[in-house]
């Protein structure tokens, strides 16, 4: 395979990851209580996150002249859906909907820790996708923490 047809897909792989990030908060939104409103500013904040790191991975895949993946990661090699990981929200508790955001935010962990195991990205897409990771790294740890307050 060309090189830089292999990292369009590696780098499509994470805009779909990124996508089913998107989906899983706005579902998680929806399923959130009145009087959880800090849970949907820190919600919209991690969809606002996602959307800015997807934008940057597609500039880098028009940059290579490919096109960017719509759709989710059930069509990705890379992983499977953000937010199939558990179950669906129930909107039971703030730790339920906390717990599987933070399933969700593995699955992301995950996805870029195989991309970042590609062989043939450049340097300077590896810096990207590390910097991307280490950013929702901090995310998953902002949830993991949420979560743990609710156990």
């Amino acid at each position: 395979m060309e090189k830089s047809q292999e990292v369009i897909e590696v780098l499509n792989d994470l805009v779909m990851i990124n996508n089913d990030r998107i989906t899983g908060y706005e579902r998680a939104i929806k399923e959130l209580k009145a009087d959880d409103s800090d849970l949907k500013s820190l919600f919209d904040e991690m969809i606002i996150e996602s959307q800015k790191i997807k934008s940057d991975l597609a500039h880098e895949i028009q940059v290579l002249h490919g096109d960017v993946e719509k759709g989710s990661t059930e069509m990705g090699k890379i992983y499977r859906a953000w937010m199939d990981v558990k179950a669906v929200f129930t909107g039971d508790s703030r730790h339920t909907v906390l717990a599987n955001c933070e399933a969700g935010e593995d699955a992301a962990q995950k996805a870029y820790k195989k991309a970042l195991e590609t062989d043939r990205l450049p340097a300077f897409l590896r810096e990207l996708l590390t910097s991307q990771q280490s950013t929702l790294r901090e995310s998953h740890d902002e949830i993991r923490d949420l979560r743990n307050q609710y156990a």
